[in-house]
């Protein structure tokens, strides 16, 4: 499967494009940008790995931070918010928590976020905590 995807580095630089070889157990993935050359990526590098809907996206949009009563995805799911060492915060929610793998998945609380879900590397955070999302 073909995932569009912004990769976010620790050190602030970003790559848009497309993957079909991204899995959390291996330290690498490829990414071809829309100017068409592939980049390898190693997750550890990076501070998050955005899937998204479209690549262009609205910065301007300011993302909600309260899980949509009745949300069908919050079956199973924890609420949580991660603030990345740049001072980004995302809330979301998670398959479980405290997170016991270096990567993990967040699923956005705003159903309408251009982001699907969120690849997080656990080293990037500075703070996490569980919890009802808002």
């Amino acid at each position: 499967m073909i995932h569009k995807v912004v990769a976010h580095y620790i050190g602030g630089r970003v790559v848009k494009g497309v993957s079909h070889d991204i899995n959390p157990k291996r330290p690498f993935c490829h990414i071809r940008t829309e100017e068409n050359s592939n980049v390898s990526v190693k997750l550890l590098d990076l501070k998050a790995l955005f899937f998204v809907k479209d690549l262009t996206g609205n910065p301007k949009r300011e993302e909600s931070r309260m899980l949509e009563t009745r949300d069908p995805r919050a079956r199973g799911w924890r609420p949580i918010e991660v603030e990345f060492g740049d001072g980004e915060r995302v809330t979301g929610l998670t398959a479980g928590y405290p997170p016991r793998d270096p990567f993990f998945f967040v699923l956005p609380v705003d159903s309408r976020s251009n982001n699907v879900r969120i690849l997080v590397n656990l080293a990037a955070v500075a703070h996490m905590h569980d919890g009802h999302a808002g």
